[in-house]
C-alpha cells in the first residue's frame, strides 16, 4: 500500500537548502509554475515553496501553497527519485488545482532529464 503522507523529511526548510537548489541552475517553467531543481543523494523528492507577496495577499498565497503541496503529495511516488525542488507560481497564473497537478508532474519530468 502506498503511503501518501508528506512528512518533514520530504520538505526543504532551511535557507541553505533553498540556496543550494537555486545555485544548481536546473530550471523548468510553463504557464502555471516555475521549478528549480537539483539532484540529491537521499532517494526521495523534497519540495520547497516560494510564494512571494507579488502573487497576492495572504489568503491567495496560502491557497497556492496548499494546492501545490497537495498536488505534490498525491504524485510524490510517481516522480523522479533523488531531487530537491523549489516551486513557485508564475506571475499572472490562475490558482487551479488541475493545472497545478499537471504542471508539477510535467516540470519535474523535464527537470529530471536535465540532471
Amino acid at each position: 500500500m502506498i503511503n501518501f503522507r508528506y512528512p518533514k523529511t520530504n520538505r526543504l526548510l532551511s535557507s541553505v537548502e533553498f540556496r543550494r537548489v537555486y545555485a544548481g541552475k536546473i530550471f523548468a517553467a510553463d504557464d502555471t509554475l516555475v521549478l528549480n531543481a537539483i539532484a540529491n543523494d537521499l532517494g526521495r523528492v523534497r519540495l520547497g515553496l516560494a510564494v512571494s507577496k507579488k502573487v497576492g495577499n495572504a489568503v491567495v498565497r496560502n491557497r497556492w501553497k496548499r494546492r501545490i503541496r497537495e498536488a505534490f503529495r498525491l504524485q510524490q511516488h510517481d516522480l523522479a527519485v533523488g531531487m530537491d525542488i523549489v516551486v513557485r507560481p508564475r506571475k499572472g497564473a490562475v490558482c487551479d488545482s488541475t493545472a497545478i497537478a499537471k504542471s508539477i508532474s510535467k516540470l519535474i519530468r523535464r527537470a529530471s532529464k536535465k540532471t
